[in-house]
């Protein structure tokens, strides 16, 4: 028998196609099933549907059928913000059949105690008890340049004033039109405010950041964590690839989700979203001028980490999607090894790149 894990890769598209890639990459991992989205890709090839050579494993939609594969785990990478509490049912289901779960959202189970109410997490639990299975949502935002990183950062500090974790990024190479358009409303106007710019949106999709820090420092924040957000008009016509951003309507936004102690700042999420380097310059700004990630640590000593990547040939977006994938891909073995039930990256600080360095020479 092998003693690989069997995985069912959940999504094909622009996460899932690098996730499949990782899975493949892995030599302790069998890539069994994989789930798509469309009829038009019901029954390829996934290697064809990826852009490689086939691999012998079709693309279905059919979800028993994939789950009669008995996986290990499935990697799920399909969008979920349209709708979480579907992903959250979905979970329950494969959790329930003894199926372990990795996914890249919905994003507040990176950390969801005081996100969500109490009773959706007690039917998590419940589902992960009865399969004996695991549950683990991460990526690279939010998940581990804004929990794994500075948490290691913070443990140089001699004394820790205040935590500030950013993702400073032009979106306008980023293909996610649901992304752009709809959440952040880029390309609408001003008085056309998205859902998630609606109080407590963003410490509903963001908070877990600051509650997973302030855990792993063993702060107790003050309630509800506080919110802000400043919004840009452009200046000019842009185009993005996903889509137009006319002279007059949303081009950026700056938000932040702020954890206070006794009413003092003390873990700080920020994001500044441009769909153009050169819009509002006294914003924040990248190392490199695409994007960073960038972890700051106010005290004793003082530390600034700008975490930048870029792919191959030098987008910084196709790197996001690469990152955000093999976060998962590589902490799935963890995961299946853990105890039943909802796994967060406070329980998986040693997961490293294990298995996937290339026997290639280095050119």
């Amino acid at each position: 028998m092998s003693d690989k894990l069997r995985v069912v890769a959940w999504s094909t598209g622009t996460v899932g196609k690098h996730a499949i890639a990782g899975i493949l990459a892995r030599p302790d991992l069998q890539l069994v099933g994989a789930w798509c989205s469309s009829d038009a890709k019901e029954g390829k090839d996934v290697g064809e549907i990826c852009g490689t050579d086939p691999i012998g494993v079709t693309a279905t939609q059919d979800k028993a059928a994939l789950m009669a594969l008995r996986p290990d785990v499935v990697l799920h990478t399909a969008m979920t913000d349209a709708d979480p509490f579907a992903a959250l049912d979905l979970f329950e289901e494969f959790l329930a059949a003894g199926i372990n779960v990795v996914s890249s959202g919905p994003v507040f189970l990176q950390y969801p105690y005081g996100v969500i109410p109490a009773d959706m997490l007690e039917k998590i639990d419940k589902a992960a008890e009865a399969g004996q299975a695991s549950l683990h949502v991460n990526g690279i935002d939010p998940g581990f340049a804004n929990d794994v990183l500075p948490l290691v950062i913070t443990s140089l500090s001699q004394r820790i004033d205040q935590v500030r974790v950013s993702e400073i990024a032009d979106y306008s190479t980023y293909f996610q039109e649901f992304v752009n358009q709809t959440l952040y409303g880029f390309g609408k106007p001003l008085d056309d405010v998205p859902y998630l710019f609606s109080p407590g949106i963003i410490s509903l999709a963001w908070g877990s950041v600051v509650r997973i820090i302030a855990a792993g420092l063993g702060l107790t924040l003050d309630e509800p964590l506080e919110e802000s957000v400043e919004h840009a008009v452009a200046e000019r016509d842009y185009d993005t690839v996903s889509g137009p951003v006319p002279e007059g309507t949303r081009c950026a936004v700056r938000f932040q989700v702020i954890g206070n102690v006794d009413g003092v700042p003390r873990v700080v999420l920020e994001h500044v979203t441009r769909t153009h380097p050169e819009q509002r310059p006294d914003w924040p700004q990248p190392v490199g001028g695409d994007g960073c990630y960038r972890v700051e640590v106010t005290g004793e000593p003082m530390m600034t980490v700008d975490f930048q990547h870029k792919g191959e040939h030098g987008d910084h977006n196709i790197s996001g999607m690469i990152t955000t994938a093999m976060r998962l891909v590589n902490v799935a073995p963890a995961v299946v090894a853990a105890d039943p039930g909802l796994v967060t990256a406070l329980d998986l600080m040693h997961v490293t790149g294990k298995g996937v360095v290339s026997t290639s020479p280095v050119e």
